[in-house]
């Protein structure tokens, strides 16, 4: 398995904020950016305990929060019960879930701006849109 270089913008931040780039760290953030889709801790667990069997999930997930508070993750809920996680760099992007038949799509992010200003305009609230779920019923389900 290739592993992030430590000169990756990732592991730089994860360095100049006083993390150390374990090899578990490292593994984590591989199996994030070879992700076409979000992924959950769990997902992500699983892959680890392949090359480490005895690493428990709770690292997982202390790994993922520390990225989440560096702002290297976003972290969404699909109402599917797991949280699901997506590396910042691979850029900001929104979803539309049926929350009949489950089917999910992507939203054009440029739909979101008019709606970000009148948040700023009506309640002088600066909203953080970079990565939002919205769910509703798609046009089978409708």
């Amino acid at each position: 398995m290739a592993a992030m270089e430590p000169r990756n913008p990732i592991g730089e931040k994860l360095r100049s904020n006083g993390y150390h780039l374990t090899p578990q760290r490292l593994m984590i953030l591989d199996i994030m950016e070879r992700s076409d889709d979000h992924i959950s801790a769990e997902d992500i667990h699983q892959q680890v305990r392949a090359r480490y069997p005895r690493q428990h999930v709770s690292s997982i997930y202390r790994t993922l929060e520390t990225l989440k508070k560096l702002g290297l993750v976003t972290e969404t809920d699909l109402r599917d019960g797991k949280l699901r996680y997506h590396l910042q760099e691979k850029g900001h992007h929104h979803h539309l879930i049926c929350e009949k038949c489950g089917q999910f799509q992507q939203l054009d992010g440029s739909l979101l701006s008019p709606l970000k200003a009148a948040i700023l305009r009506k309640y002088r609230f600066r909203a953080d849109l970079r990565h939002l779920a919205i769910f509703g019923r798609c046009g089978k389900c409708a």
